[in-house]
């Protein structure tokens, strides 16, 4: 009976199954209908990319794998009149890794810091303190060696990530000759020191950029566009000449090192330009190396550092008082006994003089009888030259085209209003005020430019002429700071007679003569002062001179400070460097011989050897 119902009821939902038979064409239109909308929102999703959220995408596809790079520009040159470089910068590489990757590979983080010459243990401080960034500094500006022995580590380890980039590097060929002049920079290029710092502005690079494609490991894919140029530096010519610079500085320091003393500069003029053409300072430093040096190494003393000048002032004294008209040449000064009291305080000579003229107060150096010249004079006067001739003042110094040279001094003259009785008579024989190496050179530049002074340069009027026009025919300002008459041309002429009696046999500067040519000069050698006063047996020895006497080419100031031996005084410590310095200028710049009678001397010796050598 039950079986008999159930296929009674199978039988019936057959046969209803069979009288409702499924709509295909509905089917398809749904199907149809949600392949469209699918299409359709396809199609949506993207118009609305493409179209509407463009510069969106764009921009973080960008973030991802476009990237701004620099193009390296080149620091500009310093060169020396002649062309002949002394600051270079040439390209070097500059290594960089993806610390991510690095750390991935362990086993290469000490062979890589050996590569590049790094401490092992900061090498990996420094990697733990980069693990969650992309980039980091291996090393900047090394030398191909170490390029190429990191590379064989990346090589052998398969690190990823390793970049190298080119950038330049400073280089100085002259080393620690030039090295106070020049100064150096530091490792992002700009100048620490020098003219390095003082020309910065015109000798820096402006790298350029450019938009690269780099993958995921930074490696560029493909050049994009160049975003802006590099602009190289622009180049320099100095007042230097590299020769006399080289033989400046060798001569100084073979005089420091011989007298043992702590220090000593030297510096040589163009007195018709006021070029200068070396400036040496010992000690000294190489600018090449790494900063290890005591930062006193590292000051120019030709411009930085002071000194009392000594009796080297005595010949400028002189000429003041015959441009005043108080005296002659031949005015008779009376130095006995040897001594001058004034007030509780009493100026001494070596020797008892007795009766000196005006030129043999020079000529044996004389305290008593130069204070008795000043003393014709009143505190203005004096006051007044040495104030024209720069002394304690930046203002007549430098070139006004030209920065001031970093940290120079501008010395110290105390003013005339504080003048005692005393003050008056030891600033009249150089105690009492301090100038550096340049001022007095500037200042003996006036005697031997016939009483004209005019600021230094260190830019050579090559340079000048290319900056700034003719320096010849530049516009000068209301106080006439190109060009000061200090003396008349007779003045001048007559007090440089007076000097060369100085190099003279019986002067005190006999080892600064020069064969075949007349020498100008004047000796100085001064108690170094110290916190409690002046210190016994501590000496700076000075001598200031110029040749040839007739029509000066070059004028020439040398200091040795604190010479340790026997010899102290600066016609036997200073005045040799500068006679062996200045015979070589001379003759590389072809001047002439004033002096007939050496020069007939010379003709003889030579022909006495030619026939010899036959």
């Amino acid at each position: 009976m039950t079986r008999a119902v159930n296929r009674k009821k199978r039988a019936e939902r057959w046969e209803k199954a069979l009288t409702h038979q499924p709509n295909l064409q509905a089917r398809r239109l749904v199907l149809l209908l949600c392949l469209g909308l699918a299409f359709s929102a396809v199609l949506a999703s993207a118009f609305y990319r493409q179209v509407l959220e463009t510069d969106f995408l764009k921009h973080e596809g960008d973030l991802r794998s476009v990237r701004e790079r620099e193009i390296p520009a080149r620091r500009g040159m310093l060169m020396d009149r002649h062309g002949e470089p002394l600051a270079i910068s040439t390209a070097v590489a500059t290594l960089s890794i993806d610390p991510r990757s690095l750390l991935q590979q362990p086993q290469a983080v000490a062979p890589l810091a050996a590569a590049l010459e790094l401490d092992p243990a900061e090498f990996e401080q420094r990697l733990q303190r980069h693990r969650d960034k992309a980039f980091m500094y291996l090393r900047r500006r090394v030398e191909p060696r170490l390029t190429e022995a990191a590379q064989a580590v990346i090589r052998r380890y398969e690190v990823q990530g390793f970049s190298i980039e080119n950038e330049y590097r400073r280089f100085y060929p002259g080393g620690e000759v030039f090295a106070h002049v020049l100064g150096f920079t530091n490792i992002n290029d700009q100048g620490q020191e020098g003219l390095e710092l003082a020309y910065n502005d015109q000798l820096r690079a402006i790298p350029g950029k450019r938009r690269v494609i780099q993958d995921g490991l930074g490696r560029v894919v493909a050049e994009v566009e160049q975003i802006r140029p590099p602009r190289h530096g622009q180049d320099l010519y100095l007042s230097l000449d590299r020769r006399l610079q080289f033989l400046t500085y060798r001569e100084l320091k073979r005089a420091v090192a011989k007298h043992q003393a702590v220090s000593g500069t030297a510096i040589l003029l163009d007195v018709q330009s006021g070029e200068i053409l070396a400036a040496a300072s010992q000690p000294s430093y190489n600018p090449n190396a790494q900063r290890s040096e005591q930062i006193a190494q590292r000051r120019n003393r030709v411009f930085t550092d002071v000194f009392e000048p000594g009796s080297t002032v005595k010949p400028l004294v002189v000429a003041k008082a015959l441009e005043s008209g108080v005296i002659n040449p031949n005015t008779a000064v009376n130095t006995e006994p040897g001594s001058l009291q004034i007030g509780r305080n009493r100026v001494r000579d070596v020797h008892n003089y007795g009766l000196l003229n005006t030129t043999s107060v020079i000529t044996k150096s004389s305290n008593v009888g130069i204070v008795k010249i000043a003393r014709k004079m009143d505190h203005a006067h004096l006051w007044q030259l040495y104030h024209h001739l720069g002394f304690g003042s930046l203002e007549h110094q430098w070139d006004p085209n030209e920065p001031a040279f970093p940290g120079a001094s501008s010395g110290y003259l105390p003013a005339v209003d504080d003048w005692s009785e005393f003050e008056h008579a030891t600033l009249a024989f150089g105690y009492g005020l301090n100038v550096t190496t340049l001022q007095l050179a500037n200042a003996y530049s006036v005697l031997a430019r016939d009483g004209i002074l005019r600021p230094v340069s260190l830019l050579s009027h090559r340079q000048i002429r290319n900056q700034f026009g003719d320096p010849n025919h530049r516009q000068t300002n209301a106080s006439n700071r190109w060009a000061l008459r200090v003396f008349s041309t007779p003045t001048a002429r007559e007090v440089r007679k007076m000097m060369e009696t100085v190099v003279s046999p019986q002067g005190t500067a006999r080892r600064a003569a020069v064969t075949g040519y007349r020498v100008a000069g004047k000796t100085g050698t001064a108690k170094k002062a110290g916190p409690g006063g002046y210190m016994q047996g501590r000496y700076q020895a000075v001598f200031a001179g110029m040749a040839p006497a007739s029509a000066p080419r070059f004028v020439m100031v040398v200091m040795i400070d604190e010479p340790g031996g026997k010899q102290y005084y600066g016609g036997l410590v200073a005045a040799p460097v500068f006679a062996k310095v200045m015979e070589r200028a001379l003759r590389l710049y072809n001047v002439p011989p004033d002096d007939p009678s050496a020069s007939l001397l010379l003709t003889a010796e030579s022909e006495l050897r030619m026939g010899a050598s036959r």
